[in-house]
């Protein structure tokens, strides 16, 4: 987006996950062990209470409007706030499904109390752009206040589609990420028939044992910033926005295209927005769910677009399990921090790669590197695939 638009910096971000709430213990989450022998990663004992002003507004937020809250009073705290017009101040969210709990546990009660029973906010909690709205409430943004879901895309595509409308001066400040809470017994029970999650409970993200994956939640919130205006205030940049892109494979439902086609044309109109070469690529933070046509999918489009043994690659799937719509932004997160410490967090779970793939996943231990442009990806059912490309500062 340099060369295409004013430069967009992210100066601020907060991530809420049960690996670690806090973007500090998220990153010593990333270093831990797998989990292991589960169908989800879940918060053990969350409480939105510190989040909200009364405990009566945390009850009317669906889970997945509470992790979107927790991480972006943290990114706000982190940034400080844009002196920038309000009317010029957006978010562009992204989620996967949405409230799914709320929906769930009101269909219980409708059917074993009757249609009286049902709350009063269940649309408000279960509606997907419920947690953008409650951001742009907040904080009083009166910019364009969009959500964004394209599946496990979401985050990825909406970090992208933020950037864009700072670098084509349609606003001037963004807040943008992702949050997912949706595993509910129904909807792990639908995953879980149609194959997709791991039968052993285990994230194995490109290991030739992989059998699915293990589902995630949480969220992850981003303050970008037209990069002058951060400078003029005084911010601190942790990164910038340098490309994005999305395409669809337009091929089936849930099935990647074969080779990973549409994944290979992302990643290269990723590389041409950035203006970088595939050269200029120090980390691919994967999509790396632990399917097995996925990972083999995106490893092929990643030896496609670098060549074999290309820049170092992870997921954090191994830790985070898939977080859905929420996936990109931790991800994104992930990458951030991967910066700070400059060591790339293993794949964990991960040992042993099959012959096929080509790629340099890091497996085992932290790897020590030299930060520069990072490729992070994400795919999601109906064949959405979303590439951004964040800039070491």
């Amino acid at each position: 987006m340099q060369g295409r638009g004013r430069r967009v910096a992210i100066t601020g971000f907060g991530v809420v996950a049960p690996c670690g709430i806090g973007r500090q213990a998220f990153w010593q989450g990333l270093l831990g062990p797998a989990t292991s022998g589960t169908k989800s990663v879940e918060f053990a004992d969350w409480d939105p209470s510190p989040y909200y002003a009364s405990p009566k507004d945390a009850r009317r937020a669906d889970a997945v409007e509470q992790f979107a809250t927790a991480s972006a009073i943290e990114a706000f705290e982190h940034a400080g706030r844009p002196d920038v017009d309000p009317l010029r101040f957006g978010a562009i969210w992204g989620t996967g499904i949405g409230g799914l709990r709320t929906l769930e546990e009101q269909v219980e009660l409708r059917l074993a109390k009757g249609d009286k029973r049902v709350s009063p906010f269940l649309v408000p909690m279960m509606m997907g752009n419920a947690s953008g709205a409650a951001i742009s409430m907040r904080y009083g943004l009166q910019g364009p206040v969009e959500t964004i879901c394209t599946a496990c895309a979401a985050a990825t595509h909406a970090i992208g589609y933020a950037a864009r409308m700072i670098a084509w001066d349609r606003c001037d400040a963004m807040v943008t990420g992702g949050s997912e809470a949706a595993a509910t017994l129904t909807s792990l029970g639908g995953f879980n028939n149609m194959t997709a999650l791991s039968t052993t409970g285990n994230s194995r993200p490109f290991d030739v044992t992989r059998d699915g994956f293990v589902m995630g939640e949480g969220a992850a919130t981003f303050i970008l910033e037209e990069w002058d205006g951060a400078v003029a205030r005084g911010a601190t940049i942790h990164g910038e926005i340098l490309g994005a892109a999305s395409t669809a494979d337009a091929h089936h439902i849930t099935a990647p295209a074969p080779g990973g086609a549409g994944a290979i044309h992302c990643m290269r109109l990723a590389l041409d927005d950035s203006g970088l070469q595939p050269g200029d690529i120090a980390q691919i933070n994967a999509h790396g769910t632990s399917t097995p046509l996925n990972d083999a999918a995106e490893a092929a489009a990643v030896e496609a677009v670098f060549g074999q043994n290309g820049p170092p690659m992870t997921s954090t799937k191994g830790v985070t399990g898939h977080a859905l719509g929420a996936a990109g932004a931790l991800e994104a997160a992930a990458v951030l921090l991967s910066m700070q410490h400059r060591l790339i967090p293993p794949t964990a779970g991960t040992t042993t790669l099959p012959d096929d793939m080509h790629v340099d996943v890091v497996i085992g231990s932290p790897r020590e590197w030299t930060p520069g442009p990072t490729l992070s990806n994400n795919f999601g059912f109906g064949g959405h695939n979303g590439s951004v490309i964040i800039g070491h500062i």
